[in-house]
């Protein structure tokens, strides 16, 4: 392994990363929503699940998938439902004013976690990934270099989305078109869900 496939795979991750899915909106959502605090605690938990996901891929979770379909039929048809479950509660209070009590960083660090958790294809994703970009026969001290890349590069972007939406300007934006966005972010999580929920 060399820079060269270090560079590759950070270029990839980047683009994995800014395409839209549950996962940045979710950091959105909670940004806006809870501010500064608690969108960085929400991307550090979505980084952990991320980076979690490439290290099982590098220790072969995608061939048990492979070899027990279940498994991945499990951890799908629960990912889709906690999908489908964060956009029900977004529809419902997107007319309700943000609560006053703080959003404890321990629940976004872990909503964040779930968020990423719920998407089972990543591993599958992550798999092929690190097939086509790094060599065969990685050592366990490259895995680990892998890992940590992948981590910090999750790190790193999702907090300055996050320092860049928790301006003051954008959050005041936010709160006057609360309803729309909300009701927006509930019906492409939803959609996402489903499509999760329908995809073999």
């Amino acid at each position: 392994m060399d820079l060269a496939h270090v560079i590759a795979f950070n270029v990839t991750l980047l683009a994995a990363i800014a395409s839209p899915g549950p996962a940045m909106l979710y950091i959105i959502r909670n940004t806006l929503a809870h501010g500064r605090r608690v969108g960085l605690f929400t991307a550090w938990g979505l980084g952990v699940m991320a980076a979690t996901w490439t290290l099982l891929a590098l220790l072969g979770l995608d061939a048990v998938f492979q070899i027990v379909p279940w498994a991945y039929t499990v951890c799908k048809l629960v990912g889709a439902f906690y999908l489908i479950h964060i956009a029900w509660k977004t529809w419902r209070h997107a007319r309700a004013p943000l609560a006053d009590a703080p959003t404890p960083p321990a629940r976004a660090f872990l909503g964040g976690v779930l968020v990423n958790l719920s998407n089972p294809k990543s591993v599958l994703f992550s798999a092929a990934v690190l097939v086509v970009i790094f060599p065969a026969g990685l050592g366990v001290g490259d895995k680990g270099l892998i890992v940590f890349n992948h981590l910090g590069v999750e790190f790193l972007v999702g907090s300055v989305l996050v320092m860049l939406l928790s301006t003051r300007r954008i959050s005041a934006g936010y709160l006057r078109a609360k309803f729309i966005f909300d009701r927006i972010a509930a019906g492409v999580m939803g959609l996402l869900g489903l499509r999760l929920l329908l995809s073999r």
